[in-house]
């Protein structure tokens, strides 16, 4: 068996990164793509080694042999030069090793590609001669998709022009890793290649061939989809970001995914259990909906502040000016802190984006000495009684610890702070996960205008499941401050889209009632299944997340890296949180009975391996 690689692109796409290199040598975490690809080449001893690597080179060739004639390859390596790989595409690269693609089996590789270890042996393990890899669409996947029937038969091959996103569930990507026979090469592809290059020209891709087999009675190509194996195509900068990102180190790994804040989408074997929503949260139907004026709302701007006061007044029975949109709560939450003056009393761990926006001796801390955290209104209003505070902060259901003070002790919290002159923000973000929901929040006009030294924050995509649409409200009395928090924000500071959700929201508001009480169902039964992890002390909670404390043998760290790297499974590290005093705890958002499964199986496995 032979090996055939496709390294004649220049690149443009990854700037400077090909400005005086060949697309293969661009570094991923400081290793070049070829150098990658040739060991794992190299490797190969099952059923037996290689006979030889062929590289059709073009741009920047001559960097190209320079570079591997000081890599140890033990496999001959010949070259075949593209001189027009300006004028020409793959189609023509391959056109020009035809004659070596007949002489053996080969495996066929674009040098673009950076793919794990077992991906290139599950091709060379699969009995069947003619072989093409292939990897359920996602939405980061670009170029030539094919659709399967239920052998694996490839009924089809999409060029990009020719793509269908309302098909996509069908789709297929190829990985651009093929097994060929000699067989097949010898009486199928060439032939048609040379057919189709005379005819059609240089300027196109090598799998319009395969596309062309494809309609063939007999076409002796199948597909092999892979399950679990990373692979990534590297055309741009972002790929590059997202591709080292994949394939490093456990700690590199976790580091990378944190400061990513989101877009998970990107990585869709990910099981996000960092961030927070409410899984049974928009229903098909609302999804629908969206879907149905997707087209419309896209083309159009969005309104300014007042309609959308207007709306989210409507949404939670306000008064138009108590009320301000924001693009997600931190947008609120960062035009809020540059209002304060004086000291804020936070209660910690807490949710950072308040304190981190005010200069550490503006804070005064609250720490509970409960070992689950727990405190309520009292040990607050007797702690900061004479701290001289201009603002108390209260997350309430908290985070990360799930705490949860219910009205009543909220009311006597608020008449407090009144007698006080202390302004007291309480961020109820969660409070629709708590037991007694509906009547456990603080947004009604009554309580607002009993307490005008009270604002409220919500963040609408925690609890109502639409993070992307990134909806937050904040309210209060005090219309002065409203309306310069208002003025604050950008005129379209958010999108059309989150507008249109807050126009129908109001439709569905059966249905999210009932999906907060199946939340509520499937927290209770998480929450039993995690306690029957022996290292794991899970914290009660009232939010769509559980604290745990990590005990030995791991700890939160550790548990963080490998759950990543071994599992694909995202959780949040919170030991370097404040207040943690090196306890090490992890947070673990809840989601749907599958996915909690799915994590519940994992860290049983964590526990046999010690």
């Amino acid at each position: 068996m032979q090996a055939i690689i496709l390294a004649a692109g220049m690149g443009k796409r990854l700037g400077e990164l090909t400005a005086e290199n060949t697309k293969c040598m661009v570094k991923v975490n400081g290793v070049p793509l070829i150098d990658r690809l040739l060991s794992q080449l190299d490797a190969i001893e099952s059923p037996e080694r290689l006979n030889r690597i062929v590289i059709v080179i073009g741009y920047k060739g001559e960097n190209l042999r320079r570079h591997i004639a000081t890599r140890n390859v033990r496999t001959p390596i010949e070259y075949i030069e593209n001189s027009v790989y300006a004028s020409t595409n793959n189609i023509h690269s391959l056109y020009l090793a035809r004659q070596q693609l007949m002489q053996d089996d080969t495996l066929l590789l674009e040098s673009d590609l950076i793919v794990e270890d077992s991906v290139i042996r599950r091709l060379l393990d699969h009995p069947y001669p003619s072989l093409a890899l292939v990897s359920k669409f996602e939405s980061w996947m670009d170029g030539t998709v094919v659709t399967l029937d239920e052998d694996y038969n490839i009924k089809r091959f999409i060029p990009g022009s020719k793509f269908s996103y309302e098909e996509s569930e069908a789709y297929y990507k190829t990985v651009n890793i093929y097994k060929f026979s000699r067989e097949f090469s010898r009486t199928h592809y060439v032939p048609f290649l040379e057919a189709y290059s005379k005819a059609l020209g240089n300027n196109e891709y090598y799998e319009q061939v395969l596309r062309v087999i494809a309609l063939l009675d007999k076409p002796e190509i199948r597909a092999l989809p892979l399950e679990h194996e990373a692979w990534y195509e590297i055309d741009d900068i972002q790929d590059l970001d997202i591709a080292e990102s994949m394939f490093c180190e456990a700690s590199e790994k976790r580091l990378r995914m944190e400061s990513r804040y989101g877009g998970y989408w990107r990585y869709p074997r990910i099981l996000d259990f960092c961030y927070l929503v409410n899984p049974f949260f928009p229903n098909h139907r609302l999804m629908s909906e969206l879907k149905a004026n997707f087209e419309v709302l896209v083309r159009n701007y969005p309104s300014g502040m007042r309609v959308n006061s207007l709306l989210a007044a409507k949404y939670f029975g306000l008064r138009t000016d108590y009320i301000c949109v924001g693009n997600g709560a931190a947008e609120l939450i960062k035009a809020l802190m540059e209002q304060l003056s004086g000291s804020l009393g936070v209660v910690l761990p807490t949710f950072e984006e308040y304190p981190n926006r005010l200069s550490p001796e503006r804070l005064v801390c609250y720490e509970s000495v409960d070992r689950d955290f727990a405190y309520g209104a009292r040990e607050l209003m007797d702690f900061f009684d004479d701290k001289g505070i201009s603002t108390l902060l209260l997350v309430n259901p908290d985070n990360p610890g799930g705490n949860f003070i219910p009205l009543p002790e909220l009311e006597t919290l608020c008449r407090w702070a009144q007698r006080k002159g202390i302004r007291l923000i309480i961020d109820e973000s969660f409070v629709d996960f708590a037991e007694g929901t509906p009547h456990n929040t603080l947004l009604t006009n009554l309580l607002l205008e009993e307490n005008p030294h009270l604002l409220v924050v919500k963040s609408i995509s925690k609890s109502y499941g639409v993070p992307g649409l990134r909806l937050g409200v904040l309210a209060g009395s005090d219309r002065e401050l409203i309306a310069r928090l208002k003025k604050d924000v950008a005129i379209w500071n958010i999108n059309s889209l989150a507008e249109f959700y807050m126009q129908i929201f109001g439709k569905y508001e059966t249905s999210y009632r009932q999906a907060c009480r199946l939340f509520r169902e499937e927290r209770d039964r998480f929450m039993a299944s995690l306690r029957q992890i022996p290292f794991l002390r899970v914290l009660p909670s009232q939010a769509n997340f559980f604290m745990c404390e990590v005990l030995p043998p791991y700890g939160s760290l550790e548990l963080t890296e490998r759950l990543l790297s071994e599992y694909d499974i995202l959780i949040k590290d919170c030991s370097r949180k404040k207040a943690m005093k090196g306890r090490q705890f992890i947070r673990l958002a809840v989601r749907s009975r599958e996915d909690n499964e799915r994590l519940v199986q994992a860290l049983n496995e964590l526990q046999k391996q010690r």
